[in-house]
């Protein structure tokens, strides 16, 4: 650790008992790096890359391979192996090489799709800035990323500066897809044959069921013209989560230009929701203008109001790109207003079946339909960003019941998606103190069934019928066996990214500064045990019969807020800290459990870590330019 960098510091008191949640923690952190590099080894080649197909067509899929392996970082950075880190860089690069000879990855990023798709691939790339932001390869690819959507980058048009808008919702490194083929289709024809009709004109074709033709060549046909005419240009709601690469550029460089486009381009879409009547518009043609291909209508656009998800789509971006805006405007809650309204706007919609309170899910020509009870996610994920009791009344509303808050069942086995996010908020509000140990466990059995399940002969990589079905681009996502809701909600105190390309927005992380790495010490485990607008509340457990641990406590995943002051609660220690920084000393057996005073975005959000650079890497270049760059 530099001599020159002090740190408010707390010593651990000795404890009877190791409490049951801190072993199974340690538990569960343990099974994850097994299961994980087995995993790895099972389905990729010596080289990183995954063994699967000699050919796969289509726009489809980049994002799929990604997927599989991005939470093995993402647990490095919260205590993890560091042979996760190691091997998730390796098979990112593998995959990249793999996806360009497939044709749908070109200089590094996929050639075209949209933001969803996107978003799910850079996850894992996200977290490589968490856990070393010291690599030149990953720094100059999020600039080459970024140059892609804010103009910098010549060779491609994504960005209209002067309409503020992203040209098409198929994007990427071959600039906006306006003509799109039956060949980029194709691996969606099986899937989509279940999904809502895209447009209600379809002949013989009901527009309300879940049911479309695709796999019929004549109406495929006619689906490809369709989207060539109606959606394919112009832009849409879901271009927002493109706020999330740009705030990881200013993470790295806090280079203010990636700020400003994040904030105009939100502003942007504010301005149309505000001309639509304060209902945010689902398609915004060439000419900046709403419903320019579509008749007029506000709704019907690419990942809209009404195909292929409705609601989801919308509201989920909304609540990525506010959440990065007032992460980088220092603070400005009022970045959440747009997603807020439109929440707000549906429950006015909403009515009342079978006792329950359901709003509409999807806007058809003959207004608003598919009526479902109100997924929680999106109002937790805005109320984790300003802790408001508004945003819990958003959360609250319209639930017949308490136990629907904190229930956790259902977990969908070998899932990387978010399973629990009310049930860990409903423990954050005090509905239920025994969330901990049911939700390790619950995640422990989780484990324990991937591992079966990936080592089965059935998912055997060298005897599965990998060209089955379309959808054995997902057989990653299906087996992997990193499952980390309960480590995010319980260690860092935040929920669940938004799986659609969020960034972790938590009450903390941690560094070993005695091993200069991110993430929990070996024997420690963490418990916040709640989050509030004042501050949080944690314990720190040394499992350790043995060996002193020490560690450093961030406050934010950016170091975006600052510590005020600190409170141990056993032994009634105060420390004042002004520093986004505390540092815990853990004797073997040994325990802090902190109330930690806390300035909500304070600081400029950074990839920085509490310990200095290598003296190797000081000099580094930031940026590699080409000769035919300048």
């Amino acid at each position: 650790m530099s001599q020159s960098r002090t740190f408010a510091t707390f010593i651990g008191s000795t404890i009877g008992q190791i409490p049951e949640w801190a072993r199974l923690e340690r538990d569960l952190i343990k099974i994850i790096d097994d299961a994980s590099l087995e995993f790895a080894k099972r389905y990729t080649n010596p080289d990183g890359t995954l063994i699967w197909r000699d050919f796969w067509p289509g726009m489809d899929g980049s994002d799929d391979p990604y997927e599989g392996f991005m939470n093995f970082t993402l647990h490095y950075i919260m205590g993890g192996s560091a042979k996760l880190d190691e091997e998730h860089r390796k098979i990112w690069d593998a995959i990249t090489w793999q996806w360009t000879q497939y044709g749908q990855i070109e200089d590094e990023f996929d050639g075209g799709y949209d933001w969803m798709h996107h978003g799910e691939a850079l996850l894992g790339f996200y977290w490589f800035g968490l856990a070393n932001p010291n690599v030149l390869k990953d720094r100059q690819r999020t600039k080459n990323f970024a140059a892609l959507y804010n103009g910098e980058n010549k060779k491609v048009s994504n960005w209209d500066p002067v309409n503020k808008i992203i040209r098409s919702p198929i994007t990427g490194s071959r600039g906006p897809n306006h003509n799109q083929t039956g060949e980029d289709w194709m691996t969606h024809r099986e899937i989509l044959e279940n999904y809502l009709p895209p447009f209600e004109d379809l002949p013989g074709v009901d527009p309300y069921t879940m049911k479309c033709p695709w796999l019929d060549d004549e109406m495929y046909a006619l689906l490809i013209k369709k989207i060539n005419e109606r959606i394919s240009r112009g832009d849409v709601p879901v271009n927002l989560t493109a706020t999330g690469l740009m705030t990881h550029a200013f993470t790295y460089d806090h280079d203010e230009k990636y700020k400003t486009w994040v904030l105009e381009y939100l502003q942007a879409w504010k301005e149309r929701t505000a001309l639509n009547g304060g209902v945010i518009p689902d398609n915004i043609g060439l000419d900046g203008k709403i419903g320019t291909y579509n008749d007029g209508k506000w709704w019907g656009g690419y990942y809209g109001w009404r195909w292929p998800h409705g609601s989801l789509t919308v509201l989920e971006p909304l609540v990525v790109s506010g959440s990065n805006a007032v992460m980088l405007s220092g603070g400005d809650l009022s970045h959440l207003d747009l997603v807020r309204s439109q929440m707000d706007f549906l429950w006015a919609l909403r009515k009342e079946e079978n006792g329950q309170q359901v709003v509409p899910k999807r806007h058809f020509d003959n207004g608003w339909g598919h009526y479902k009870p109100v997924d929680p996610i999106h109002p937790v994920l805005v109320w984790n960003i300003s802790l408001a009791e508004e945003d819990a009344q958003r959360v609250e509303r319209g639930w017949v019941a308490e136990n629907e808050i904190i229930s956790t069942e259902g977990y969908v086995q070998g899932s990387a998606r978010p399973q629990h996010t009310a049930a860990w908020y409903g423990y954050m509000r005090g509905y239920s103190p025994d969330y901990p140990i049911q939700i390790l466990k619950n995640n422990l059995e989780a484990v324990e069934f991937q591992i079966k399940r990936f080592q089965s002969e059935e998912w055997n990589p060298y005897t599965m019928d990998h060209y089955r079905e379309a959808m054995s681009i997902h057989d990653w996502q299906i087996l992997q066996p990193a499952i980390l809701e309960a480590l995010i909600h319980l260690t860092l105190g935040g929920p669940m990214f938004s799986y659609h390309g969020g960034h972790l927005h938590v009450a903390v992380r941690y560094f070993d500064i005695v091993n200069k790495r991110p993430g929990l010490p070996s024997d420690v485990a963490a418990l916040v045990e709640k989050v509030s607008s004042e501050g949080v509340e944690l314990t720190l457990v040394n499992t350790s019969a043995l060996e002193e641990r020490e560690l450093i406590i961030q406050s934010g995943a950016f170091g975006e807020h600052q510590i005020l002051s600190a409170t141990d609660r056993l032994t009634g220690t105060e420390e004042t800290v002004n520093s986004k920084y505390l540092r815990v000393v853990l004797a073997p057996n040994t325990q802090v459990q902190l109330h930690v005073n806390v300035k909500r975005f304070a600081n400029v959000p950074s990839y920085a870590t509490p310990y200095d650079l290598p003296e190797e890497v000081k000099d580094i270049p930031l940026t590699i330019t080409g000769r035919f760059d300048k």
